[in-house]
């Protein structure tokens, strides 16, 4: 039974799972706005939140947390210096998703994941 698993699966194994969403977490960090599907954005949502939350705050190991998430140095770099300063004064809600329609070759709901 599934009772109380609230784990978005993706199709995937753990370990691929976990791959996809670091990379599209450094992606949207990096990028600032992505084009993915609904259900990926929905998953990652969280993750980048956490992290912009953890760069927000100065902690004293919050390069290490970071690193835990993000994949490259210039994406962890950019958190600390020009994204946890900018939100600051937010408490939370630091991501929006839009929809954009859906893809041609197999209707999956396409969105856009972007900072606000």
């Amino acid at each position: 039974m599934r009772h109380r698993k609230k784990t978005v699966v993706l199709g995937r194994e753990k370990g691929p799972r976990e791959a996809l969403l670091r990379n599209l977490a450094t992606s949207v960090v990096l990028y600032e706005r992505v084009q993915t599907t609904r259900a990926k954005a929905k998953a990652v949502q969280p993750i980048v939140e956490r992290v912009i939350t953890v760069g927000r705050h100065k902690k004293p190991n919050a390069l290490k947390e970071i690193g835990k998430v993000l994949q490259t140095d210039g994406a962890i770099r950019k958190v600390l210096e020009e994204l946890g300063p900018r939100y600051a004064s937010r408490d939370g809600g630091y991501t929006r998703i839009t929809r954009i329609g859906y893809r041609q070759g197999d209707a999956a709901e396409m969105v856009q994941i972007e900072f606000v």
